[in-house]
């Protein structure tokens, strides 16, 4: 029965093969092929809105956001310069992880942990625009949007006791929008001590992972398991306000000067000012500020119009951070409606030869300038009356006690708990008003009032 059954089945096969054969050529004989239809070309113009975005890639943040830069010159040397960034970081990647992987070898049964191919491949990461902020504070504030799609292999081998084991991640989708500080700005190159960076919303990171050859990443559930747990790790760590600070100086090289105390200045008056003006008067004003700061805080008087011997009685406070070699820079000038403002003269006043919590007045000679040797300092230019109090920070900084200080001080002391209260403006949402989209922020504090700068065109806005 066996025999005659395995006869059968092959004469079976041999007639069905036969007769599906002629119905195949038959079909390709005889059928009309169907007539294929022309693409419809239409304009741009006609298309809505929701056409267009499906046909349409991203727009960059450039073109949606007018405070963001277009920096096609970046994305260029990003892509030249990538094949030798690609090598260096893939080296300090190497040199980070092998204590990491050390750590580990003789546990689990790992015998060795290496890297059998690590390259971040031929795409770099391209920036979508760049957005730069002017900030009152000694740093550099920047917020690029990064997009890298790339084509990477990074290959890791775990050799237990009998089996190898390869760990292979590709395809790497990373799209963040970081914000990077440049702080604090110092002379010396490269000009900034430390890189901080956090992150302003949540990264999108995508990869794709396999084991030994077969696709984890396939597995119904995990992807979205993982995809949700890298998005709350890294933003646990790294999402604003929490920082990475990467240190760039070595701190030692880096002095940088907390503020120690205050300078309160009164400009009492001056007197006999030169003539400046052609109708044989002046309108003078004073500029005061402290040397040794890349950016000072100049503080200025109001105009006293056609007087050579003007009252000011104005009260100005200037941080100080080193008593023993920052100079107060006295400047006085004739105001003109047109043009350039002519210098009258200048004095300066070395800190150390103030006593804190001493108020001493001083009446000054003007002068052309500090140059000793300076015939010009020959000619009377007048003279200059301030009175200057420095008044040094309490060791005890805490705020609860700062605030008791000031609470608690008299009139009859006005410089008693003296401090520095530092605010930033971070950012503001969904501001009212359609068309009033030109927002700032006024902080008001102890009857002094402070404006931010002015953020155009938006709604919702970051400064700092």
């Amino acid at each position: 029965m066996g025999f005659f059954g395995t006869v059968l089945g092959i004469v079976g096969f041999g007639i069905g093969l036969a007769i599906g054969l002629a119905v195949g050529f038959f079909l390709f004989v005889y059928s009309k092929p169907k007539a294929v239809k022309d693409a419809v070309v239409r304009p741009l113009a006609e298309l809505d809105s929701e056409a267009l975005q499906n046909i349409l890639p991203e727009l960059p943040l450039w073109v949606k956001c007018p405070d963001y830069e277009r920096v096609d010159w970046l994305n260029k040397f990003l892509l030249d310069m990538w094949p030798y960034l690609d090598k260096a970081i893939c080296s300090i990647i190497r040199t980070t992880a092998q204590p990491i992987f050390k750590e580990y070898i003789g546990k689990y049964g790992i015998e060795a942990i290496e890297f059998e191919h690590l390259t971040l491949g031929t795409l770099p990461p391209t920036l979508h625009g760049l957005k730069v902020f002017d900030t009152n504070q000694n740093d550099l504030v920047l917020e690029p949007a990064v997009r890298w799609a790339g084509n990477p292999n990074i290959t890791l081998v775990l050799k237990l006791k009998s089996l190898a084991v390869t760990v292979q991640l590709l395809d790497l989708q990373v799209f963040a929008a970081p914000r990077i500080s440049l702080k604090p700005l110092v002379p010396t190159f490269p000009c900034f001590a430390n890189i901080v960076v956090s992150l302003m919303e949540r990264p999108h990171v995508d990869f794709g992972l396999r084991i030994l050859g077969g696709d984890v990443m396939s597995i119904p559930g995990l992807y979205r398991f993982v995809q949700e747990t890298i998005k709350k790790q890294v933003a646990s760590m790294y999402l604003w306000p929490q920082t990475l600070e990467i240190p760039v100086l070595d701190p030692s090289t880096v002095v940088v000067k907390k503020p120690v105390g205050l300078l309160h200045v009164k400009v009492v008056r001056a007197m006999k000012l030169m003539k400046a003006d052609i109708i044989g008067t002046s309108d003078p004003y004073v500029k005061l500020s402290l040397s040794g700061e890349d950016l000072p805080a100049v503080k200025k008087t109001s105009i006293k119009k056609h007087n050579l011997n003007p009252v000011w009685n104005e009260n100005f406070r200037l941080i100080v951070k080193d008593p023993g070699s920052q100079l107060l820079q006295l400047h006085v000038y004739d105001w003109d409606k047109v043009g350039g403002h002519d210098t009258l003269g200048m004095q300066v006043v070395p800190l150390k030869t103030l006593t804190p919590q001493e108020t001493k007045q001083l009446t000054l000679d003007l002068l052309k300038s500090t140059d000793a040797s300076d015939p010009r300092d020959k000619k009377q230019r007048g003279r200059i009356m301030v009175e200057l109090t420095l008044v040094p920070f309490k060791e005890d900084s805490s705020i609860s006690g700062r605030l008791d200080q000031i609470n608690g001080s008299s009139d009859d002391d006005p410089f008693n708990g003296s401090g520095l209260l530092s605010v930033t403006v971070q950012s503001a949402e969904d501001v009212d008003g359609e068309s009033h989209n030109n927002p700032y922020a006024t902080l008001l504090f102890r009857g002094e009032r402070k404006r931010t700068k002015v953020m155009q065109r938006f709604l919702s806005t970051s400064t700092t």
